[in-house]
């Protein structure tokens, strides 16, 4: 039965007071659901494309334009208002239930189609959301008035906004991943359409045709749901190219392992980390030039490296007392704790009782800690977006000479100086800025290239007369080969990197953004 006009419109023929409470309910299930798609698109955006304030940027500013075409186009729906609702409804449980998946799966198998299809599919949840909120409004209006129509609305509208943007990454991210969270709000939308098809049946045309909709869309978003450890599995297995051995999403980023004709190799955010054939290289690396340097360091920090490789070369010296592992990401550090596979690759290092594991950032943990450490080891990310940027700016390494001994070293792995050149000089020249002197070195682990390191010091950096038995990498013979830089390697001019700035950011990304476009 088709309704009419003034079944929708007029004040006079006003619907039962339940039906409002209801609506109102539903306002708070749709912003949750709302702001659910906007978020799991900008955190899919700054995992698959890097640079978490660019990607979240312009994902918010793309998905909010739309739902203002939304909004607007909201005044040409003018009869059977409850009919148009429930079909947007659907769409949207749809189209935002199935965005995580379907994007993910379009970076494993088509990369480059991830950035149009993920601007295509936000543009259309972001209208079909806008359309959803004017709607209601005009539903209500037959029962509220007009006073307190907009303050109802937009009260359940931003307490719905605030539960999600609590829950995403404190609990559904984590606990849930981003493909399974996604279809459950699928669902939750959906339950949405479900409700108006009950609430509305007898204003409804052909209910028949929106039961089996309804029934259709839930049926796919349940199996959606039932399958997204399969989904997630098979994406990251194409994108990988390796079996997953070990996947977790923690609140701060995508912990992958694969494994492989390369042995385990650690993925964060996409982006290698490690590969069990060569990843002593980069760690012998890391840590020998600056702790044989020194000759007997007592106390030891390492800031990152929650994998703990760099503990255990941390712990082949005697003279070691304590070692202070600062990880922002405490799924991190139980992965390799916990995991036999994986804590027989660090030797049990972060088991050790020598190992004290603060689980917090290391910006702020320098700004807050009194200790004062022989040796600090600096293996962060590369600076892929402002969030790690900030701790290779002339700040952070200002904090950091705070807490070096007198006479101690502080090591930082950079980046390529062959292929991101600019990159790894403006690390050194930030770190000059603050007073240290820089010794820049570079190593050679076929996982990635030339890689480079600087030493941070307040003395000149002396050569070792020692290094520890058994390495496999470095011995005192080949050692200066690392600190000389062919023409290609060179120094080149390059700008400090401030918080106020964070050029190596821009810089970072332009360089590597050449290799991998």
């Amino acid at each position: 039965m088709s309704a009419l006009p003034s079944a929708i419109d007029a004040p006079a023929r006003a619907a039962p007071r339940p039906i409002a409470v209801a609506l109102l309910a539903s306002v708070f299930v749709i912003a949750a659901c709302g702001l659910l798609y906007e978020l799991a698109a900008g955190a899919l955006a700054s995992y698959l494309l890097g640079d978490s304030v660019l990607q979240f940027s312009t994902v918010i500013g793309t998905y909010l334009f739309a739902m203002g075409v939304g909004s607007w186009a909201s005044r040409h729906f003018e009869r059977e208002l409850p009919a148009h609702f429930l079909r947007i409804e659907l769409l949207i449980a749809l189209l935002g239930g199935a965005l995580p998946a379907v994007l993910f799966i379009a970076n494993a198998t088509v990369p480059q189609a991830f950035r149009p299809l993920l601007y295509a599919m936000v543009l259309a949840v972001g209208t079909l959301v806008g359309l959803e909120i004017p709607l209601v409004m005009r539903i209500l209006r037959r029962d509220v008035q007009l006073k307190d129509l907009v303050s109802q609305v937009l009260t359940f509208d931003y307490l719905g906004a605030l539960a999600v943007s609590l829950a995403f990454p404190l609990w559904l991210v984590p606990r849930l991943g981003l493909i399974r969270t996604g279809f459950l709000f699928g669902l939750m939308n959906a339950a949405v359409a479900l409700w108006a098809l009950w609430l509305f049946r007898h204003e409804l045309p052909r209910r028949r045709d929106f039961a089996a909709a309804s029934v259709l869309v839930l049926a796919l978003l349940a199996a959606g749901m039932a399958g997204a450890g399969r989904i997630t599995t098979l994406a990251e297995e194409h994108f990988y190219q390796d079996r997953i051995a070990f996947a977790h999403s923690s609140p701060y980023q995508r912990i992958v392992v694969t494994a492989g004709h390369a042995g385990l190799r650690l993925f964060l955010n996409g982006n290698l980390q490690f590969a069990q054939r060569d990843e002593y290289r980069y760690h012998e690396a890391l840590v020998h030039p600056a702790m044989a340097a020194f000759g007997a360091p007592r106390r030891v920090a390492v800031l990152g490296g929650g994998d703990g490789m760099a503990v255990r070369e941390i712990l082949k010296y005697p003279s070691v007392e304590s070692v202070t592992l600062v990880e922002l990401d405490p799924a991190m550090t139980r992965l390799f704790r916990d995991t036999p596979q994986l804590a027989r690759l660090n030797r049990q290092s972060l088991s050790n009782p020598k190992v004290h594991i603060v689980n917090t950032d290391a910006f702020q943990w320098l700004q807050h800690t009194e200790d004062v450490f022989d040796v600090i080891v600096v293996d962060f990310p590369d600076p892929t977006n402002f969030a790690i940027g900030k701790l290779y700016t002339s700040s952070f390494y200002g904090l950091l000479d705070r807490r070096l001994a007198a006479g101690g070293y502080a090591v930082v792995q950079t980046t390529s100086p062959l292929i991101a050149r600019r990159s790894f000089w403006t690390v050194v020249q930030t770190i000059e800025s603050v007073g240290f002197s820089a010794t820049p070195y570079h190593a050679h682990v076929p996982s990635f290239g030339e890689w480079g390191f600087v030493i941070a010091s307040r003395r000149p950096w002396h050569w070792p007369t020692a290094l520890p038995a058994g390495l496999r990498f470095l011995d005192l013979p080949s050692l200066p080969l690392l600190f000389d830089f062919p023409p290609d390697m060179a120094r080149v001019p390059a700008e400090v990197n401030r918080l106020s700035n964070q050029v190596l950011v821009h810089t970072y990304e332009q360089e590597w953004g050449q290799v991998h476009p």
